[in-house]
């Protein structure tokens, strides 16, 4: 369902991201922020099931301008190496990755004609939140368990569309009392909290639960259908 394209920034940096097309005209568009293992099998699947559900998904390889190809799994090597993409990206000065975020939203819209949203996991639920905050064109932001999305330089920020935030409560890296801090700091986004651990939407993680993601999966589909399409 899906294919590799190259996308280009506003400064002319071209990286790749995955496309997964609809099979009729699309309801709308979503943007998929990776986790940081890369744009890889369990992401490329989260943008395919989006297709199936009518949106053409676009997922960016936000590693690109640090790493190109990268494509990890779950194992505790892959995990260091995940961390350390993650933090000399999130040490590029700024704005960072926004400009291919920016131009994946872009993408997206063109290619769609509708209204873009963003789901992001992981990492990329942060980014997402700082989509949802400082990109343009989107209409809708769906951050899954973004790791330091509670820190109060996150917090402090204010998004300009519809946030709906799912974490897991039993999530060693963010606290539950930095999820309230959130919520009560941002009354007009949707947080939900589920019986879960960090990483539990996705299917080839020890944490994996079913029942959280199913839920958050239905959530997250009638958000989107109610301010994407």
């Amino acid at each position: 369902m899906g294919q590799w394209v190259d996308l280009t920034s506003d400064d002319g940096f071209v990286f790749p991201a995955w496309v997964a097309r609809t099979d009729g005209a699309p309801r709308g568009a979503v943007v998929v922020l990776q986790e940081i293992f890369g744009v890889n099998a369990h992401i490329r699947s989260v943008a395919d099931r989006f297709a199936a559900r009518g949106y053409l998904a676009v997922a960016p390889s936000t590693f690109a301008r640090v790493q190109k190809d990268v494509d990890l799994g779950y194992g505790p090597e892959d995990m260091q190496a995940g961390m350390a993409l993650k933090a000399a990206v999130e040490g590029l000065p700024a704005p960072g990755v926004l400009p291919d975020i920016q131009a994946a939203i872009n993408y997206a819209a063109r290619q769609s004609g509708r209204k873009v949203g963003v789901v992001g996991y992981c990492w990329g639920g942060l980014l997402a939140w700082r989509a949802a905050c400082l990109a343009e064109g989107l209409s809708a932001a769906v951050p899954y368990y973004g790791g330091g999305i509670t820190s109060a330089e996150e917090v402090a920020r204010r998004p300009r569309v519809p946030v709906l935030a799912h974490f897991g409560e039993r999530d060693r890296w963010i606290t539950q009392d930095g999820v309230q801090a959130f919520a009560q700091a941002h009354p007009e986004a949707q947080v939900h909290v589920y019986p879960a651990d960090h990483g539990f939407n996705c299917d080839q993680r020890a944490s994996y639960d079913e029942a959280a993601a199913l839920n958050a999966r239905e959530r997250t589909m009638a958000f989107l259908a109610r301010y994407v399409g």
